[in-house]
């Protein structure tokens, strides 16, 4: 996965602090790690590991980055 700033190597409770809204993008494909009290996978291996298709994981990162893009990051 490719996201900008280098965002998919970072632990996901760090990626959910600084933008909340990928949190909501993750929880409309049932990633729940807005609830989760470890947070400390990469966001890259947070969309691998939970068996989605290829089209919902490029779909991910599709509005991911462009989230990112619209708030000039």
């Amino acid at each position: 996965m490719n996201f900008s700033n280098e965002l998919g190597d970072k632990a996901i409770q760090d990626v959910m602090q600084t933008y909340p809204e990928i949190g909501e993008i993750l929880a409309r494909y049932e990633i729940g790690c807005t609830t989760c009290k470890v947070g400390i996978c990469l966001l890259k291996d947070v969309v691998s590991i939970h068996g989605l298709s290829k089209e919902d994981e490029a779909s991910i990162e599709r509005e991911i980055n462009e989230h990112l893009a619209k708030i000039g990051e």
